[in-house]
């Protein structure tokens, strides 16, 4: 197997090395690469190689830049320190990944998958852009602010000064501290358009901003029990289930 390294810490770049070796001699590292641009003019001369070992944070950028500039026609395993959210689009993607510091049986395992089990239909240009596109999605345009009317009158209130939406009887108010407003939207529907950072479906009647939380009390069977501002006229109380959510949430 011809493989390359694409590393840009010394000790690191050693280390696999030195594993690559111990593992399966026949294994030639035709190349090392430090950086993004360098990792760029290796592909660009289209060298026959098999697997590529790629770290994600380098020096000058995120290696994922790499396949921006050129094409890579070989697997990649990365190898990454990244959250959850990135390992899962990995997995998703059925692109390897290896976490640091790079274990030698899960290093060992990663390569005889590639031997065994070559997918040479696969178009891994665009298999690694679809990659990025997942690791990068476009931000989400939370709103900033709901056109509300009583009557004759409208106004337009900044979702900061929102202390929380209430449904009730098949219609759904935003309460600000001073007043209630009818608005047309489902529950289901706000919650899709207000920031989750700042807003919780405390129950199917309730989706709270934060800031509207004042006191939080335990309940029986593992329930909580809300107060909010401005007080409701019914008790705010939020499921065993969702208990546990809601206190990470509130810890972020």
């Amino acid at each position: 197997m011809r493989i390359v390294i694409i590393e840009d810490e010394k000790p690191a770049l050693n280390r696999i090395q030195k594993l690559i070796q111990q593992i399966d001699e026949s294994i030639e590292v035709i190349a090392t690469c430090d950086s993004i641009a360098t990792a760029v003019q290796f592909f660009a001369k289209q060298p026959i190689v098999e697997l590529a070992l790629m770290d994600i944070e380098l020096a000058d950028g995120q290696s994922f830049e790499i396949f921006n500039r050129t094409t890579v026609n070989c697997p990649v395993i990365f190898t990454t320190a990244y959250d959850d959210f990135a390992l899962k689009a990995f997995k998703l993607n059925s692109i390897d990944y290896l976490l640091k510091p790079i274990d030698p049986k899960e290093l060992e395992a990663a390569l005889n998958k590639y031997k065994q089990s070559q997918k040479p239909q696969l178009d891994y240009p665009a298999h690694f852009l679809h990659l990025i596109e997942k690791l990068n999605p476009t931000p989400v345009a939370y709103k900033s602010r709901f056109l509300v009317k009583t009557g004759t009158r409208m106004a337009s209130i900044p979702v900061s000064e929102i202390a929380y939406f209430h449904a009730s009887e098949k219609v759904v108010y935003l309460h600000t501290a001073q007043q209630k407003w009818l608005i047309d939207f489902t529950l289901e529907k706000l919650v899709e358009l207000v920031d989750p950072s700042l807003f919780f479906l405390l129950n199917r009647q309730f989706l709270a901003n934060i800031q509207s939380i004042k006191q939080i009390h335990t309940y029986f069977n593992g329930k909580l029990k809300l107060d909010l501002h401005p007080a409701p006229a019914e008790e705010v109380i939020v499921s065993k289930e969702k208990a546990s959510t809601l206190k990470d949430w509130l810890n972020r």
